[in-house]
């Protein structure tokens, strides 16, 4: 099954970092996030990657190029202009992934990127943005979105802390935590499975997937939750992507599987 990743947004809540690059490539560990995202789910078997590309899209294009390249033992003919990888060579770090880059439109909106991409694709497919990352159980998702036959699968996390949670008796703290707000419900972690039918609820490049077509799969009752309760954790802030940093540098980073 394909893995549809969305990579074309603006990212305006991370301009410290994406007026030069869009946000899937903002890095973790010298590496790009999105480039974590795939490595998970390459752990669970799937290396097949459609990514939507806009703001900046260029970048993710020669990002991806030069990593193939760059990873390679190469062999070049300088006077014919010739790079060629070398028979028998090293591929040192390649990973052993097909990566289609689709440029969807700068402006274009969540849902109209996810038509575009899921219509090249024409068979259910894995779908997640290009700027989170989770523990999530992929072939257990998979499993439960075969088992009910609805249309959609949706992740459902518990929000991360962003300021620290506290328990109050009176004026009295009696608890402060950056853990997990478990008493704070359920949110949509992404990681979502994806049936064609489901295509039909967006209606073109301006339709945002999170309102019209979730909010209508719902009401249909083609929506299901798959509930995680491990880690996740999207990078939305400047602050977001220093607790991922400093999780890696620490060696606590629950996504890194392989």
């Amino acid at each position: 099954m394909p893995v549809a990743l969305l990579a074309g947004g603006l990212g305006s809540r991370l301009s410290e970092e994406t007026e030069t690059k869009p946000k899937p490539m903002v890095e973790i560990g010298g590496r790009p996030i999105l480039w974590h995202i795939m490595k998970y789910y390459s752990h669970f078997g799937f290396r097949r990657f459609n990514v939507a590309l806009g703001y900046k899209g260029e970048y993710i294009k020669r990002w991806f190029s030069e990593f193939a390249s760059l990873a390679t033992d190469l062999t070049v003919h300088t006077k014919a202009g010739l790079v060629l990888p070398m028979h028998n060579g090293s591929n040192h770090d390649l990973e052993d992934w097909e990566v289609s880059l689709v440029d969807t439109g700068r402006l274009t909106a969540t849902g109209g990127r996810i038509k575009r991409l899921g219509e090249i694709l024409g068979r259910p497919f894995m779908l997640t943005w290009g700027d989170g990352l989770s523990t999530v159980d992929i072939h257990e998702l998979l499993r439960f979105h075969k088992s009910h036959g609805k249309h959609v699968t949706l992740t459902a996390v518990r929000p991360p802390a962003r300021f620290g949670h506290i328990e109050l008796e009176g004026d009295l703290i009696v608890e402060f935590s950056e853990k997990v707000q478990t008493k704070e419900g359920w949110i949509n972690g992404a990681f979502f499975v994806v049936n064609p039918e489901a295509l039909d609820y967006i209606e073109g490049d301006h339709t945002s997937w999170e309102r019209g077509p979730l909010e209508q799969l719902a009401a249909d009752g083609q929506l299901m939750a798959f509930r995680h309760e491990g880690f996740w954790q999207c990078m939305d802030t400047l602050r977001d992507r220093n607790v991922l940093e400093k999780m890696w540098q620490a060696g606590d980073s629950p996504w890194k599987v392989w």
